[in-house]
């Protein structure tokens, strides 16, 4: 699925299922809480924590795409084209660190 299918998708969901868009202090606050829910997955995954007896390493994956839903839908309430803006970031990135990963000494 591109980007661009993504938010369409999204937005026709919310525009049919969930009636209106939050608005966009609600999403950001929202989009705070599903990050930190995916932060408590990889801590206790890949850090020093251990799950609760509630808790599941499977939900991994649900979690990234909570963090995705809630960033589709900043995107569009604001008018963000995701995909123009990825592509545009990609090119900052390149260009800004085309040899400063390669320099670096702590990664080698």
């Amino acid at each position: 699925m591109k980007i661009s299918e993504a938010q369409s998708q999204v937005d026709g969901w919310i525009k049919t299922i969930g009636v209106r868009y939050f608005n966009e202090l609600t999403n950001m606050a929202i989009l705070t809480e599903e990050v930190g829910e995916l932060a408590r997955i990889m801590a206790r995954t890949y850090g020093d924590q251990s799950f609760k007896k509630d808790e599941s390493p499977d939900k991994l994956a649900d979690e990234m795409a909570d963090v995705l839903w809630v960033l589709i839908c900043l995107a569009n309430q604001t008018g963000v084209d995701l995909t123009d803006a990825f592509s545009k970031n990609m090119e900052k990135k390149t260009n800004r660190d085309a040899d400063r990963h390669k320099n670096n000494e702590k990664l080698k």
